[in-house]
């Protein structure tokens, strides 16, 4: 068990050795003017540590010298006014790394904070949401059973249009609602769906996947010009809720979910191009810049596309 007093002797050590560090900032790089303001800055923040001081310094220090070179007044009230702080961002700083720059920037705000007599709260942190689990083949199964099982064949092929549209192509509530049967086609070997939206990427063509090509196609046919989930108004929130609840009567099955109905086709397609142990062998957890290197690579057309995420039929 941590000992309470030793923790509260090492933070006070740490904090003397910040204002140690504080004390005898003299950099090179900078005007003594400058380093003068960025001592009296930071020493005002109180940092809790040597490293979290130099930091501050740093920023506080070029932040000083951009102020010179402007004609501003090295004083805290004027280069940590946030206007201030932004045009050094924009101006001073192409130099720096954009990772070093976002820091920069954070720190300076941070000295900024700490001069208020009333700072504003600390954005709390929110939880990132999370992808819904996928439906497994078993239960995918299940669904289109029942989609089978329903009492008129208009609604029997709703409910099919709408398992094979999240499960098959990968669609989200709002576009399933403005899918029609002319929307679907077959072309290139496979089952393409065009998704209607105001601008990319949202509007695109999306391969079905193999399994579900056939019976998405059957409602397709049925359909024709109408809205393949039924409905006359693509604007209303509520057309897909009665569909999914007209399958979700087997108590063997979960509820179904359009969400989930998309992580299924995220799945199944990030399997088949080998996402994972393309992540796996690049060491990487997150997809954060996974869009940056996409936005490079050359655009497949239609038959490579039905080839890598829809298979041949």
């Amino acid at each position: 068990m941590t000992d309470a007093p030793s923790v509260q002797v090492r933070r006070t050590c740490a904090a003397q050795r910040a204002a140690w560090v504080i004390e005898r900032y003299a950099p090179c790089a900078v005007s003594d003017a400058a380093a003068v303001f960025a001592r009296h800055a930071v020493g005002a923040g109180a940092p809790q540590s040597p490293a979290r001081a130099k930091a501050l310094l740093f920023a506080a220090s070029r932040l000083a010298a951009f102020g010179e070179s402007v004609g501003l007044q090295l004083r805290a009230e004027v280069l940590l006014h946030p206007a201030v702080i932004e045009r050094f961002i924009a101006c001073a700083t192409q130099g720096f790394s954009p990772a070093s720059v976002r820091t920069i920037r954070t720190n300076l705000r941070a000295l900024a904070r700490a001069r208020q007599a009333h700072p504003q709260p600390v954005p709390v942190s929110l939880p990132r949401e999370r992808a819904k689990a996928p439906y497994s083949p078993t239960e995918i199964d299940g669904y289109l059973r029942l989609a089978a099982a329903q009492s008129t064949e208009a609604k029997r092929l709703r409910c099919q249009a709408l398992i094979c549209l999240g499960a098959g192509a990968g669609l989200v509530a709002g576009e399933l609602r403005q899918i029609r049967g002319a929307d679907v086609a077959w072309r290139c070997g496979g089952v393409l769906v065009a998704v209607r939206a105001p601008s990319p990427p949202r509007a695109r063509i999306v391969p079905v996947l193999a399994r579900f090509q056939e019976p998405l196609a059957e409602a397709a046919d049925f359909a024709g010009e109408r809205l393949i989930v039924g409905g006359r108004d693509p604007g209303r929130r509520n057309v897909t809720d009665a569909l999914c609840r007209a399958l979700s009567g087997d108590p063997s099955l979960p509820r179904l979910v359009a969400g989930r109905l998309r992580s299924t086709w995220l799945s199944e397609a990030a399997r088949m191009i080998g996402l994972g142990a393309f992540m796996a062998a690049a060491g990487v957890s997150c997809s954060q810049r996974l869009g940056d290197i996409a936005s490079c690579l050359p655009a497949l057309g239609e038959a490579e596309m039905v080839a890598l995420l829809g298979g041949s039929s």
